[in-house]
Formats: structure tokens, sequence, C-alpha cells
């Protein structure tokens, strides 16, 4: 910062101006619009986001990955609100991998700055995130950032056709285009009965000028946004009409499957392919390397003769086993170093002049796979030296740029078409599953080839959630206010998704997601300190559901409840003191106390006990509160209820904001009550859900959702309703037992009926 603000006083040099210059050109200038080739089909495009064809069917574009976070029904909305037409009759498609639709709000929140900090760096930063989102052009899905990015562009979209369409209504009829207004898809001039579709207009409103100003509707004037709306997709779904990736079919197809090395990373030496090769079916076996591809005429045979292969690996670089991957973290913890990403105050001075009671805790949570339902797969094909993909994708840019940089491409003779996915949480943010089939299809002599994995290869060959532990004190003052410190120590998940989408490119700055859930949690304490440890291993970790705030809320939320308790403090009232300066923060607090009627003593009828536990999180811009209620049985620990509730500051669509939240939560439980990846000779252990189980509808709670829209700035959605489940449950169980677990799964130390 200081070298940016020293440079405002070097006009004088030509390097620095023509450099500037130049950037301020390019930052600008707009993207190219990819839709105009569609002109060529009889559809007006008005903008990267917008068709409307003659008939006056409209066509809106989504730029992000739809995963069942409900991003199509959402995005559209956002383009019909403004546009005036019927939100049950638009047409949507997928965009194309195209740097227009890049992702500004994803990476403008990654600022490190807390979510509530509205300072004027804090503001400035996120301001030159922005910019470098536009040079960077990713077009990525991630964040729970879709609909705070589309929130503003999507609606000028919108709002910049109608204005185009009112142009060309207003050149035929010679009146001005004030006098003219918009409704259900149509033009109309009021003062003399007439209106005009815009089927009927299309072609002159493309040739309109886009209008330099554009007014936006207020809220009070909106149809669909703030209110919930049907799923555009949902029809589509349950008749099975949703093209998935594994759903892909083209001409001519072939299907294939991988086997790679189980020590990730490392090579394969040797392979005997004779008896895969023997196979009926089995075209061909293709050696990548650190693995192998069987080709054959369907899915099935391709599994069954890959089973066949007899490969030889090479060892692991990481520690082969889960004990030596934790001592490697422990070790990490204990060297020191690290970087403080909170430090406020002199915590750790704070504690160690304490005449009172010290209260400390280790923690830790283990490695966890991503479990989509619908395992990696794409499509590819290599024709006329073009590569096309199909795949279900969170980042298709990231595709085009590595398929080039490997296969020496142009960027614009690589293609990608995304389609639904069936399960993302991250996972599908990488590319390795779609340049797998690309490699293959190389192979193939212009077929295309789908390349399938099994259940077994996806779960082994994951880019995991990594395993942390973190080490937390405390001392608590006369007046009830901690001092607390917290040291954790992880991989980097931002280095190492980096390493293997962008190459070269490596993030500046220390990785706050190592820390997120809480450096960045709005505690009014005056010695507060949070340090992350960085450890590195070869073991490819990446982005899972609120990837730091997945497990360090775990830490610190359960550790605040250990904090109250010891000093004879409600943890909910404890909590809502500490909170006082941030009024979301003490909105959902409030909330849960009233939704779960929190003073209210339970009853322990039927039962051995019962126990409520309380957790609070922000991340992603929105705040959430949890309380979750359990009751210890004989079968073992039975999770009863579950109350949430979320200010998402600005909320478009309370029902679909519910249903997020309720699938984070079961995300969330799901994790807690029995995941882990383990590792034994450099391999995952877990292979299917056998090893590796989600919650089951029989295990699932009563949840009970409330939106809340008073902080002012929109939030995310996909991703905040996780981070406190966990610690929520494991206050519970505290309650209902007194046994307090500092380990996940929690399923190590108590069973769940």
């Amino acid at each position: 910062m200081g070298k940016l603000l020293r440079r405002t006083f070097l006009w004088g040099s030509a390097a620095i101006a023509g450099g500037v210059a130049v950037g301020f050109y390019m930052y600008h200038t707009p993207y190219s619009n990819p839709l105009v080739a569609d002109e060529s089909k009889g559809e007006g495009v008005f903008n990267p986001f917008v068709k409307i064809a003659a008939d006056g069917s409209v066509t809106i574009i989504v730029p992000r990955a739809e995963m069942g976070q409900g991003v199509v029904t959402t995005l559209a909305a956002l383009v019909a609100e403004e546009l005036d037409i019927e939100l049950s009759d638009v047409k949507t498609e997928f965009a194309p991998a195209a740097n227009v639709y890049y992702n500004r709000g994803m990476l403008e929140e990654g600022a490190p700055f807390q979510a509530f900090d509205n300072s004027f760096m804090a503001e400035l930063t996120r301001d030159i995130q922005g910019v470098v989102a536009k040079f960077l052009a990713m077009q990525a899905t991630g964040g729970s950032s879709s609909t705070i990015d589309a929130f503003n562009r999507m609606r000028m979209a919108g709002a910049a056709a109608r204005a185009m369409l009112i142009g060309a209504a207003a050149d035929k009829w010679q009146v001005a285009a004030a006098s003219l207004k918009t409704e259900n898809g149509r033009v109309i001039d009021a003062a003399l009965g007439r209106s005009l579709a815009y089927g009927e207009l299309v072609g002159e409103a493309v040739k309109q000028e886009i209008p330099e100003e554009i007014t936006l509707k207020q809220p009070a004037d909106w149809r669909y946004l703030g209110k919930s709306q049907p799923r555009l997709d949902m029809r589509a779904k349950v008749t099975g009409k949703a093209g998935f990736g594994i759903d892909v079919r083209l001409p001519e197809m072939l299907f294939a499957t991988v086997r790679m090395n189980p020590n990730q990373g490392a090579k394969m030496t040797a392979f005997d392919a004779a008896e895969a090769e023997k196979v009926p079916g089995v075209i061909k076996v293709i050696n990548l390397d650190t693995g192998f591809a069987v080709v054959a005429n369907n899915t099935w045979v391709a599994f069954k003769a890959a089973d066949l292969v007899k490969p030889e690996w090479a060892p692991s670089s990481y520690p082969a086993t889960t004990d030596a991957i934790f001592e490697k973290l422990d070790a990490g913890l204990k060297a020191g170093g690290g970087f403080n990403m909170r430090d406020d105050g002199d915590a750790p001075a704070a504690i160690a002049a304490a005449s009172g009671k010290v209260i400390s805790a280790r923690y830790s949570a283990p490695y966890l796979a991503h479990a989509t339902m619908e395992p990696m797969n794409a499509t590819a094909q290599w024709k006329d030296g073009r590569l096309t993909v199909w795949s279900g994708n969170q980042a298709p840019t990231s595709i085009v740029t590595q398929a080039a940089s490997v296969f020496g491409l142009s960027r614009d003779d690589v293609s990608v078409h995304s389609t639904y996915l069936g399960g993302g949480f991250g996972r599908r943010f990488e590319t390795d599953f779609s340049m797998l089939a690309a490699r293959v299809a190389k192979e193939m002599d212009g077929k295309p080839v789908q390349v399938t994995w099994s259940r077994e290869e996806d779960m082994r060959h994951d880019m995991y959630r990594p395993g942390a532990i973190c080490e937390a004190s405390a001392v608590v003052d006369a007046q009830g206010v901690p001092s607390v410190a917290f040291r954790a120590a992880s991989q980097s998940p931002i280095a190492s998704v980096f390493g293997r989408i962008a190459g070269a490119i490596t993030p500046p700055g220390n990785d706050r997601t190592i820390v997120d859930g809480m450096w960045d949690q709005p505690y009014a304490l005056t010695n507060y300190r949070v340090t992350g440890i960085p450890v590195y291993m070869d073991i490819p970790v990446g982005f899972w559901r609120s990837v730091g705030h997945s497990h360090n809320p775990f830490f610190h939320e359960c550790f605040m409840d250990e904090i109250a308790h010891s000093s004879s403090q409600d943890p909910l009232e404890m909590r809502l003191q500490l909170m006082q300066p941030y009024p979301a923060a003490v909105g959902v607090m409030q909330a849960v106390k009233e939704m779960s009627q929190w003073a209210t003593p339970l009853s322990a009828e039927g039962v051995k006990s019962r126990g409520r536990g309380v957790a609070f999180c922000l991340s992603f811009g929105t705040w959430v509160a949890q309380v979750v209620q359990v009751a210890d049985t004989d079968d073992g620990i039975r999770i009863e209820k579950v109350w949430c509730a979320a200010d998402f500051g600005i909320a478009l669509d309370p029902k679909n904001l519910e249903a997020q939240m309720m699938s984070g939560i079961i995300f969330g439980l799901s994790a807690a009550i029995g995941q882990e990846i383990t590792f034994n000779d450099g391999a995952a252990e877990q292979g299917n859900f056998d090893s590796y189980d989600c919650m089951r509808m029989n295990q699932a709670p009563k949840i009970e959702v409330r939106v809340l829209r008073a902080s002012g700035k929109m939030g995310g959605a996909g991703e905040p309703g996780t981070p406190p489940s966990l610690p929520a449950l494991g206050n519970a169980i505290f309650a209902a037992t007194g046994k307090r677990i500092r380990q996940l799964p929690l399923s190590k130390d108590v069973s769940f009926a």
C-alpha cells in the first residue's frame, strides 16, 4: 500500500504513467461478448446475459454453476425483475467459458479484513481485489459469492436490455422514450393505448446504444426479488431431463474410467494390462504416468476391466499414516512461528500475568472428502485441432487456461460446456477430472470419450479438507471478559489449490483460510490473538464447503463454551455481552435464544438426559447462530432439534435461503457425527459410504430457520449454515452428558442413535 501511495507522486515518470494509463484502459475495456455467434441463430443478443428471440422468448445466461444452491432461479430473477418479464417463462443456459463472466465478488470478499470491518483501508482493499479479479478473469463458483457478485451486474443487464427495447419502440413511434413503460414482455404507450411485444422490437433494439445511465428498481417496486420463487430447474430435475455431466451423450462416444496411484501425486512405475485387454468391449488401456485409463464401449466394461490391470505404484512423498501426518502438524504447532491474523491487545501477556485460573484446551479435526453424489466425470473430444470438454464444473475458465497450457493450444481452441453438478462443495473447482478426460480423448482419434470415476477412485483421490490441530488458552477477568489466544496448524488450501490450477501464480500474503472462523469473529475482546501455522505436505487439499470455517468454529466456539462454563457464565448470555458492538450478531443470538426457549429447563422424560448447545459463526458475510438440542438415550446421542437464525442483509429468496441453511446444517452434522479420511501406507482408507457415511434420514433432526435482513450488506448462503452446526452439537453433548469432546468426529468419544 505504501508503494501505491508513493507512486501517486511519480506521474512525471513516463513508464509509470504509461503503465497506469494502459492498466486503466484495460480495466475499463469490456471483455468481448461470447454470445455474438448466437445472432446468426435469430436471437437478439443484448449483452452477455440476455438474449431475446423474434417470438419473444427470453434466454438468461447463468454464469455460475448450479449444484443445488438455486442460482439458476435467483440469477434469472435478477434479470427478469428489471426486464419486466414473467420469470416462469424464461429459458436459462449455462454460460460458456469466457472472461466476461469473471467473479468479482469471490475475490473481493477474500480481502484480509473481517466482514464487519468497513474502514477506509478495508473498503479500499476490497476495491483493489475487485480490480485484480477483472484482470485474473476467473469465471468460478465458490465462496458463497454467486448472488453477491451478480446482484448489480445482472440487474443492470436486464435494465439495459429493457432500455434498448424502449428506445426501439420510441424510434418506431416517434415519441419520447420517457413516455413509455414496460410490462410482461411488452413496451406500452399508455397515452395512445398501444403496445409492442419484445419479439417485435428485437431487430432494432439490439442496434440501440446501451444507455450510459441506468436506473435500477427500488426494493419497494420488486416483483420477484425479496420473495420466494419456484425453482426454474425443478421440473427438469424431477423428470430426469436436467443434464448433468454424467448424462452427456454424443455420436460415436466411447466410455472410460481411470485408476490412479493411491499415493497421490506419485508415479505408476509399471503395469500389466494383458487380462484387461482381453475383456470384450475394451478398446484401449492408456498409460497416464500416475495411473491408467481403460477405454471401452460402455462404462461398466471399463470398470470391470480396470480391476484386472496389475499396476505397480511408487510410494507417497507425504507421511504414510494418519498418526505420522498429525505428528507433522503437531511439530509445526510446537515449532512456534506462524502468522498472527488477529492480534488485538496482548493476549499472551495477559494470560501469562493472570493470577487466576488459565483455561486451556487442545482440539483436532480430520481430513474430509467431498463425497459428491455424482462421482467425478467429464467428456472430452479432440477434433480438427480443437479440444471440447463437457463437465459439471465450478471453474470453466480454469479448465481452458490449463488445457491451453498443457496441450500447447490457444485459448480459442478450447471450449468448455458446463452442465448441472451432482454436488460440488468445492471439489469441482478443481480441473483434474476434466484434464484427465482430455488426456484420454487425445488418444482416441477424434472420438468423444466420457471418463467416469468409480466411487472409490473419487473418494481416494479427493482434494481433501485439511486436517488441523488447535491449541487455545484464556483467562477471564472480574467482569467475565476473557483474554484468548488460539494457535492453529494445518495445510494451506489456497497454496494447494492454486499450485494445481494456476501453476506459477502464487497468491500473496498469508492463507487466512487456516484460521477463518476464529480471527474474523465479532467478539469485542481487548486481548484476542489468533495465529495460523501453515504446515507443508504433498497431500492435496482444497476447498471443502465453508473451507476454514468448516473446522475452526468447532475449535473457537467449543472453547468459548468452555470459557463460559469455567467462569460460571451462561454460554449464550456471555456471547451476547461480548457481541454488543455488533448488532447483527446480537440479533441472531437473540433470535435463537427465543426460538429455542433457551432459558426454559429441558425435560429428561423418556431419556437419560437432554441438553442444548449454542454456537455462532460469521462466514461469507452472513451472521449465523444455532442452537442444537440432543438427548442421551440408551442407543446413543440423538440429535432432536436445531434452531438457526441467519442474517443475510438482503434476502432475495427467503425459502431458498432456508433450504440452504438446512442443507449446510445436515452437511456439518454429517461431518461431526462420523466422517473422517484416514491414511495407511500413503493411501486413503475410506472408499465408499460404508466407511464414510452421511447422516441418514432417521437421524436428521427437526430444523427451524429464521431469515433476518438487518446487517445491511448481502451475505452468501451456500456455506454459512455448516460452520456453527459442529460446535453447537459438541456443546449440546457437553450440556447433556458433562463430556467435553475436543476432537472430530465426535463418534470417537460417543455413539449416535
